[in-house]
C-alpha cells in the first residue's frame, strides 16, 4: 500500500512538475473540465492541491449540475445547457440503479443500451452547448491558459485543450474499448492484458484468450456511439476532419485512477501514472472509546 501511494504521489508531482516548469510564471493558469459524479470527486483533490501550491484553478461546469458546486479553492465559471437539472438527474439515478442492482457484466451494459446512448447524449449536447458559445470561447481564448486538466471520459475538455492549443492533462479510471491506451500508443496485448470484464488473469489459456478478445466487442459499440459524435463537433471547431484517436492523443500526461497493486503487468508509457487511492480521507487517530472496545486488534503506540 505504501508503494501505490508512493505512485499516486509521483503522478501529483508530474502534474504539479509540468506547471512548474512553465516559462515566465511563478503559478501556473489551470482551466479543469471535470465530468460529473464520481469522477469530481477525485478531479476535487487534485485541484484543491493545485489552489494550496499556489495555482489558479478555473473550473469550467455545465450550469445543470449535481456534485460540482462552488468552493473557495477555485473559481467556478458555468456554461448554459439545453436540458434541465430535473430531466439529468432521472437519466443518472437511472444509470445507478443500473450499476448497482444487477451484476457487473457485459449482458448488463447490452441490456441498457438505451438507456446509456440517452446518457451519452446528454454530455454531447452539453459539449455542443460549450463549443457553440461564442462569447465563452473568446473569453477562454484571451485568458492564457497554460494547461487543461480534464476526464477524457467527457473529451469535451480534450478538445478544448487541442483547440486552445496547450498540454492536457487526462485524469481517469478507463473508456470502453481500451482506447486511452491505443490513443497513447501504448502496447495492451490481449495475450495477457485481461479485458474488462472477463475475470481472466495474465495466464490465459487459448479459449480464455478468444474471450479477451470477443468481450472487447460489445464495448467497440458503446464506444462508437458515445464517443464517435464528438469527431463532429471537432470539425465544426477546429474547421478540419479530426478522429476521436486524434483528440485524445494529444494529453500531455496520464493519471490513472488504479493502484498498479491491483493489477496484472502490462506496458505502461512514461508520461502514466497510477493515482489510485488519491481521494481517500487521510487516516484519523482512533478515539479512545474504539480502542477500549477492539483492544487486542491496535498495536502498542
Amino acid at each position: 500500500m505504501a508503494m501505490g501511494l508512493q505512485v499516486s504521489l509521483q503522478g501529483l508531482s508530474g502534474l504539479v512538475l509540468l506547471l512548474c516548469s512553465l516559462p515566465w510564471a511563478e503559478s501556473g493558469k489551470v482551466l479543469v473540465i471535470p465530468m460529473e459524479g464520481s469522477h469530481w470527486l477525485s478531479m476535487k483533490t487534485i485541484v484543491r492541491e493545485l489552489h494550496a501550491r499556489g495555482h489558479e484553478t478555473v473550473v469550467l461546469a455545465p450550469d445543470v449540475s449535481v456534485y460540482i458546486k462552488e468552493d473557495d479553492f477555485f473559481t467556478l465559471k458555468s456554461y448554459a445547457v439545453p436540458y434541465t437539472k430535473e430531466e439529468y438527474e432521472h437519466n443518472l439515478l437511472s444509470l445507478l440503479q443500473m450499476f448497482f442492482e444487477n451484476e457487473y457484466s457485459v449482458t448488463m451494459f447490452l441490456s441498457n443500451m438505451e438507456l446509456m446512448k440517452n446518457i451519452s447524449a446528454f454530455y454531447v449536447r452539453s459539449c455542443t452547448s460549450l463549443l457553440h458559445n461564442t462569447g465563452l470561447i473568446q473569453h477562454l481564448n484571451s485568458s492564457s491558459y497554460e494547461v487543461v486538466l480534464t476526464d477524457p471520459e467527457y473529451p469535451c475538455g480534450a478538445l478544448l485543450a487541442k483547440y486552445l492549443n496547450i498540454p492536457a492533462v487526462f485524469l481517469l479510471r478507463f473508456i470502453p474499448s481500451d482506447v486511452e491506451f491505443e490513443a497513447a500508443q501504448c502496447p495492451s496485448p490481449p495475450s495477457y492484458v485481461p479485458r474488462l470484464l472477463t475475470r481472466n488473469s495474465d495466464h490465459m489459456s487459448f479459449l480464455e484468450r478468444v474471450k479477451n478478445i470477443l468481450y472487447n466487442l460489445p464495448f467497440k459499440i458503446i464506444f462508437h456511439f458515445s464517443y464517435i459524435p464528438y469527431e463532429s463537433l471537432a470539425l465544426d471547431l477546429l474547421q478540419r476532419q479530426v478522429s476521436f484517436m486524434e483528440i485524445l492523443s494529444h494529453a500531455s500526461i496520464w493519471l490513472l485512477r488504479f493502484d498498479f497493486v491491483f493489477e496484472y503487468p502490462r506496458p505502461i508509457m512514461p508520461n502514466m501514472f497510477f493515482v489510485g487511492g488519491m481521494n481517500c480521507a487521510i487516516r484519523k487517530p482512533l478515539s479512545q472509546v474504539c480502542i477500549q472496545f477492539f483492544p487486542r486488534s491496535v498495536p502498542p503506540i
